[in-house]
């Protein structure tokens, strides 16, 4: 294996070293380099033997010396250094088969990569990996991995997720964690399928792994209004949920008088769905999981508590409008409301967007586009400015799901649309309209 090197930082170890673009890389101290894993890996060393060749096919030997963890200095086509990897699973519930068409091209690709989940906590089935993935993972320490696992049934996982693999893979997440690699798991939960006592047998199992298993996220299934001809799947009723949490109740408690933690969690929407109140911050002890929406609504409602203590009213007038998903919208009318009574010159009107883009099953605010954005707020009086959370706009932060931009909302709205991340800090100064102090901190 080679990966070819398109261009060399002046001044670089590497430039020093005469290494040139067009040259391949074949290996540091005798170690095949094949992606950025091997290459951040290896190249960490203050003395790098290179096995490279170049353009004219000679074979090249060139020994480095630099600072520990300098960069090399040395740039490849891609940042992984080859093709992401592509999901081969045909999961009951995916959500990427539920999209509507004409969308984006990357909005279809199913990544299952374990170097993302590493580089940037995408999460992994392990059912794309070979034991030698599994020893190179090891041998790397490369922790934490974030995995899919579902359920620890062997049998009704391949059921789920449409692949041979997902049951044998299941011994990869046991081969990672006798060997120390961290490992947040999540559950996508399908009512009547992989909850239960499939769910309890899950908790019992994973429960087992730790304290190589960080932590265990309980989602329930996402499902658009783009399903026919898929697996026919429904979504939790209010009593399904609660029943879910219960489950999960009994598990983390007894756990937590054990070990000292909780280690499973439900996800904030369960207990939106259940319409039960949610958990206070000490709850969620390392808040393991915020990306997978563990814990975010009880932070940020925390946060906001402790920010609001270091303000005084100064006789503000300010009216705005905050926009979000409808299972989140009563959660932040609370929060207004409590900020609102420090500042009774603040109006604040919280829209929770109905998603007909997607489907109304569809209630999170990260899913919401700019299509129902206008659709629905077109004609209000959204005051000085529009605030929405930062999640309804891709990674890039440039657009929405649906291709439109905060530029096309604030014309066809005719107000200003602020983006708000899942800070509580951020949350306050945005409705104060107090930019400076927002820059500041």
């Amino acid at each position: 294996m080679s990966v070819g090197i398109t261009a060399v930082v002046p001044g670089s170890p590497a430039a020093r070293a005469g290494i040139c673009a067009g040259w391949l890389l074949t290996a540091i101290n005798q170690n095949e380099i094949e992606d950025i894993l091997d290459y951040q890996f290896y190249s960490t060393d203050k003395r790098l033997k290179m096995d490279l060749q170049d353009e004219a096919g000679r074979r090249r030997h060139i020994t480095i010396r630099k600072g520990e963890y300098e960069d090399l200095g040395l740039e490849f086509a891609s940042y992984l250094m080859d093709r992401q990897h592509h999901c081969k699973n045909k999961c009951i519930f995916c959500f990427v088969d539920q999209m509507p068409p004409g969308m984006r091209e990357t909005l279809y690709f199913k990544d299952d990569d374990a170097r993302l989940s590493f580089l940037f906590g995408n999460y992994i089935t392990l059912t794309n990996l070979r034991q030698k993935d599994i020893d190179r993972m090891i041998k790397m320490h490369i922790s934490p991995v974030n995995v899919s696992v579902h359920t620890m049934d062997p049998a009704l996982r391949q059921r789920l997720m449409g692949n041979p693999a997902a049951a044998s893979s299941l011994d990869f997440l046991r081969q990672l964690a006798a060997a120390g690699i961290k490992i947040n798991t999540q559950l996508v939960l399908c009512p009547g399928i992989n909850d239960g006592e499939q769910l309890v047998r899950s908790l019992r199992e994973l429960g087992a792994l730790y304290p190589s298993v960080e932590s265990i996220a309980a989602v329930p299934v996402g499902l658009t209004k783009y399903r026919e001809g898929l697996f026919p799947l429904r979504p939790y009723t209010r009593e399904e949920a609660r029943q879910v949490i219960e489950t999960i109740h009994a598990f983390s408690e007894d756990f937590l008088a054990r070990e000292g933690v909780r280690l499973a969690y439900p996800a904030d929407e369960f207990f939106l769905k259940a319409q039960m109140p949610v958990p206070d911050d000490e709850y969620y002890g390392e808040f393991n999981q915020l990306e997978n929406g563990v814990g975010l609504l009880s932070l940020l409602r925390r946060e906001i508590a402790d920010e609001l203590e270091d303000w005084e009213d100064e006789g503000l007038s300010r009216r705005v409008s905050l926009a979000t998903g409808e299972a989140a919208a009563p959660f932040l009318r609370e929060q207004v409301a409590k900020i609102q009574k420090r500042f009774p010159g603040l109006d604040c009107t919280v829209y929770g967007i109905r998603n007909e883009y997607f489907g109304e099953q569809i209630t999170v605010a990260g899913l919401v586009t700019a299509t129902d954005l206008i659709r629905q707020l077109k004609g209000k009086n959204l005051g000085e400015e529009l605030l929405i959370p930062g999640v309804m706009l891709r990674h890039e932060q440039d657009r929405f799901l649906d291709d439109q931009t905060i530029e096309d909302v604030q014309q066809a709205l005719g107000v200003s649309v602020q983006t708000v991340d899942n800070d509580g800090t951020q949350f306050l100064l945005a409705l104060l309209g107090a930019r400076d102090e927002l820059e500041e901190k």
